[in-house]
C-alpha cells in the first residue's frame, strides 16, 4: 500500500489578523482526515517539535503546528523563545487568537474531517488546557506536562490574567493529560489537585503519572528522554485521538471517567 506525506511551511492569519508561520504536514493518500494543532513548548518551533507534527501525518492525521514566536522576530528557535520569555510569555489572547487561526485553516481544507484535536507539549500543554476550556471546536485535547495550570499569585500577569484552572468550569473538550513523576512544573501534587477539579466539575478526562520520568520525556534530543515511558505514552495519546477524532463523539463519553493518577510505567 502506498505511503507519503507532505510536510512544508505555510502562512496563516492568526491572532488580530496577524500572518505567521506554520509548519504543516498531510498524509498523500486517502483521506479524509482528522486534524491535530500541535502547539510547541516554550523551547520554540524547533525541529522536534516539526519531527512530532509529522509524526501525526504518517499517523493518519492533517497536523499543524504554528508559530507562536512568530511576532518578535527572525532568529533561531533559542533566539525566539528568549525574546518570548523576557516579554513575560506569549499572551493568552493572543494564543487563543493563533490557535483558531490555525483551525479555521484546516476547515478550510477538502481532505480533512471536522474533528480537530490538539497537543501541547510544557508551556504549550498549559496553553492546551485553556483551549480545552475556550475553543469549543476542538473534539480531544491532549495536555503534556503543562506546568502552572494552578498558578502561584505572582506568576499571574497582564499577558497571562487567568489561571488556567480557573477556567475548568468552562472546558468543554475531552482532556488527556502526560506527565512524569520527576516533574517539578507540574509537581505531581500539582497534578493531583488538577484532577481534583476536573472531578469536582464532572469533566472528562484522563491522566496518567509515568514514575521514572520527568519534564519533556518525549524529547528524542534531550537527556530527559525515557524510551519506556514515551513509548506507552504515545500509545495513550492515540488511543485518545482513535476515540474521539477516528471513532465516535466526544458526548458518548462519561464525565469523570479518568484513570488515576499513579505509575503506569516504572523504570
Amino acid at each position: 500500500m502506498y505511503e507519503g506525506l507532505l510536510a512544508e511551511t505555510v502562512r496563516i492569519e492568526g491572532h488580530n489578523g496577524d500572518v505567521i508561520d506554520a509548519y504543516f504536514a498531510r498524509p498523500l493518500s486517502g483521506g479524509p482526515y482528522p486534524s491535530v494543532v500541535v502547539v510547541h513548548h516554550m523551547p520554540g518551533w524547533d525541529e522536534a517539535t516539526k519531527e512530532i507534527t509529522r509524526k501525526f501525518a504518517h499517523h493518519g492525521y492533517v497536523a499543524i503546528c504554528p508559530n507562536l514566536h512568530h511576532r518578535v522576530g527572525p532568529g533561531s528557535p533559542d533566539d525566539q523563545a528568549a525574546a518570548v520569555r523576557a516579554q513575560g510569555g506569549n499572551p493568552d489572547a493572543q494564543f487563543l487568537g493563533d490557535a483558531n487561526g490555525a483551525i479555521e485553516y484546516l476547515n478550510r481544507l477538502p481532505y480533512t474531517t471536522d474533528k480537530i484535536g490538539m497537543i501541547g507539549f510544557c508551556s504549550g500543554g498549559r496553553q492546551t488546557y485553556i483551549a480545552a476550556c475556550r475553543i469549543p471546536a476542538l473534539s480531544a485535547a491532549v495536555d503534556c506536562w503543562g506546568g502552572r495550570v494552578i498558578a502561584k499569585p505572582e506568576e499571574i500577569t497582564e499577558r497571562q490574567p487567568v489561571a488556567p484552572i480557573e477556567m475548568t468550569p468552562e472546558m468543554s473538550v475531552p482532556l488527556l493529560g502526560i506527565f512524569g513523576a520527576d516533574d517539578a512544573s507540574p509537581t505531581p501534587e500539582q497534578v493531583a489537585q488538577t484532577e481534583d477539579v476536573l472531578k469536582q466539575h464532572g469533566k472528562v478526562y484522563e491522566f496518567h503519572m509515568y514514575e521514572g520520568a520527568g519534564h519533556g520525556f518525549f524529547a528524542v534530543d534531550r537527556p530527559g528522554y525515557r524510551p519506556v515511558q514515551a513509548t506507552d505514552a504515545w500509545q495513550k495519546v492515540w488511543a485518545w485521538y482513535e476515540k474521539y477524532l477516528k471513532g465516535g463523539s466526544a458526548s458518548g463519553a462519561t464525565n469523570g471517567a479518568a484513570t488515576p493518577v499513579g505509575a503506569t510505567v516504572g523504570t
